[in-house]
């Protein structure tokens, strides 16, 4: 029984995947994410049922549009298959079973779905746009609140750990208000800040941290092949503004997510 219910959580994962690449196209597009109906960004057909069965449609149509014929980007399969096999191993992790389907459980399992969604779709649309989406710091915000009034009264953690993470949470909100007057633009790196917030409350201390020294670590072999790159090609005066390309919250989110993954891990199988 439980191969079913993983079955069934990986295609929640791939249709969940298949709204991601939706978000991630129209979000920074200003377009409604709900109640239009999905169409090819080329033709503009509208897409058929069969043309959104997630992974499969893909497959059938040979990563082509069945209207216009023009090539479907990878991504959208690959987010798919990815997305679908990340939500069977951490429900696996945190021991999602057949025989173990307590409401505390499930209650768990549905935040920790909600914040993939939230790292998902903040992680691609910064890797396209190089852009931490104001709506979604938001909504993650918004999730972290409802997340700490669970813990601190379902689960009776303590409010004073989560005080400061929401101090903070109001700080850089206000910093990025007035960034947004002064210069009509949200900050990247506030929106980065709100991102690693997030992680702390949904993730705690120890995997942010990790995830953050990963992510350090990336930075600096990117910095490090871009600087080889340049002594290759002699190139010897150029403005140092390569950091300011790299995409810090796509980075963050696969960060975060195999750091969960490997400590989820380890309290499973050696704790």
């Amino acid at each position: 029984m439980n191969i079913v219910l993983y079955i069934l959580i990986f295609i929640m994962g791939t249709v969940l995947g298949s709204f991601f690449t939706l978000a991630i196209y129209r979000i920074p597009k200003r377009q409604d994410i709900t109640h239009t109906h999905s169409y090819c960004p080329n033709c503009n057909h509208k897409l058929g049922f069969w043309d959104l069965i997630p992974v499969f449609s893909y497959i059938f149509l040979l990563g082509k549009c069945r209207y216009c014929k023009e090539k479907i980007r990878p991504r959208y399969f690959i987010l798919e298959i990815l997305s679908g096999f990340t939500f069977v191993i951490i429900a696996y992790l945190i021991n999602i079973s057949v025989d173990n389907l307590k409401p505390y459980i499930l209650i768990e399992g549905a935040f920790m779905a909600l914040y993939l969604c939230f790292v998902f779709i903040m992680a691609g649309i910064d890797a396209e746009n190089r852009k931490i989406e104001k709506s979604i710091s938001m909504y993650g915000i918004l999730l972290s609140i409802i997340y700490i009034i669970y813990l601190c009264v379902i689960e009776k953690d303590s409010i004073y750990r989560y005080i400061i993470y929401l101090v903070f949470y109001v700080i850089i909100l206000i910093l990025d208000t007035v960034t947004l007057k002064k210069y009509a633009k949200n900050s990247y790196v506030h929106g980065v800040i709100l991102t690693v917030l997030t992680m702390v409350i949904f993730t705690g201390e120890y995997v942010t941290i990790n995830t953050i020294l990963m992510t350090a670590l990336v930075v600096a072999f990117e910095l490090l092949i871009h600087k080889i790159k340049n002594i290759r090609r002699k190139v010897r005066r150029e403005k140092n503004d390569y950091g300011e390309n790299i995409d810090y919250g796509f980075i963050l989110g696969i960060s975060n997510i195999l750091n969960l993954i490997f400590v989820l891990a380890w309290y499973k199988f050696l704790v």
